[in-house]
């Protein structure tokens, strides 16, 4: 088969595809041809060397669609999808022809999706759920704040609080469409204005919620937005951050902090190896099969001869939706 390779960290010039044996299951395991990959920012992170506990030489990717070719005889043929925070990491990912997964790592895939569309929903869906729902323990008729909401887990989480019956704020750099909002499940959309220190984001967030504020915050880029999140947060609210842009370091008042009883997660799809994410994807399938829940658009597409220009792009941001490494599904 053929695979993406790096043997040592610090450039994307270190990829190269590399021919390899054809993986072998053992006991409790499948090999999946995969017909699709996604290329996440953690993706590049982890060339770069930005990423804990890589082992090396390794095949990166973590998000995957594709078919079953061998393992159970029930399995053979079955159109599967998954993820996991292993996969790429401490275990060959999926930009490759073919991947050796444990059974219990992959799930039917979703029927009215594509193989891209499929390959694209994994991280970014994931996160958001572990995030929202399993830590902040998002409920029907709450209200969540979503910055980078136009980005794939910012949009993820507006679409499940929608499906779990809240109500949604959407903060990004740029105000969002009306088409973009109804595709997103955004009730409100705010640009967020550093030169005002956040203030339009804070006053908006009141004026929406007539001054009691959101019961969650899921904030996807940290840094400069932390604290004036934590201040949209009314009584016992919950924020949730997954990165830091900029300064990883952030000052909040702690004595408003703990008299409106906020409180403050970490959540982190890197320690979800691929059984709990395919447990997460069993309870978003009837999301997506609905159609209330759709991934990120695929906007480019790479063999994996295009890989060091398909890194680069997405590393700098200059994909705005998702790129895909495709395969045929014939094995040539």
């Amino acid at each position: 088969m053929q695979a993406l390779r790096f043997h040592q960290f610090g450039a994307f010039e270190n990829l190269r595809v590399e021919s390899l044996p054809d993986p072998q299951p053992g006991p409790g395991e499948v090999v999946v041809r995969i017909r699709a990959a996604s290329l996440n920012p953690s993706d590049a992170k982890n060339v770069l060397g930005r990423m804990e506990g890589t082992t090396l030489p390794r095949t990166p990717g973590r998000d995957f669609a594709g078919v079953v070719v061998a393992g159970p005889s029930a399995m053979i043929g079955a159109e599967v999808w998954g993820t996991g925070g292993d996969v790429g990491f401490t275990r060959d990912g999926t930009h490759a022809e073919l991947v050796l997964l444990p059974l219990a790592g992959v799930r039917p895939k979703p029927k009215n999706l594509t193989f891209e569309e499929a390959a694209a929903a994994g991280v970014n869906f994931v996160t958001a759920w572990i995030g929202l729902v399993e830590m902040a323990g998002f409920q029907e008729g709450e209200t969540v704040l979503a910055t980078g909401a136009a980005g794939g887990v910012g949009s993820a989480v507006t679409q499940i609080a929608k499906w779990k019956g809240g109500r949604t704020i959407g903060v990004d750099r740029m105000l969002m469409s009306p088409e973009r909002q109804r595709e997103y499940g955004v009730d409100q959309s705010i640009a967020a204005d550093p030169d005002s220190g956040f203030k339009n984001m804070i006053g908006g967030v009141l004026q929406f919620t007539a001054g009691k504020g959101v019961n969650v915050v899921f904030d996807c880029v940290g840094g400069p937005l932390f604290d004036p999140c934590l201040r949209t947060l009314g009584q016992l609210g919950r924020q949730v951050n997954i990165t830091s842009a900029g300064d990883r370091r952030v000052c909040f008042d702690l004595v408003d902090f703990y008299h409106r009883r906020l409180s403050l997660f970490g959540a982190d799809s890197r320690a979800y190896d691929t059984e709990a994410s395919a447990a997460i994807l069993d309870k978003l399938t009837p999301g997506f099969e609905s159609g209330a829940l759709k991934p990120a658009p695929v906007v480019k597409r790479f063999s994996l001869d295009q890989a060091r220009e398909a890194f680069t792009e997405v590393d700098r941001g200059a994909i705005q939706g998702k790129a895909v490494f495709t395969f045929s599904g014939d094995g040539a």
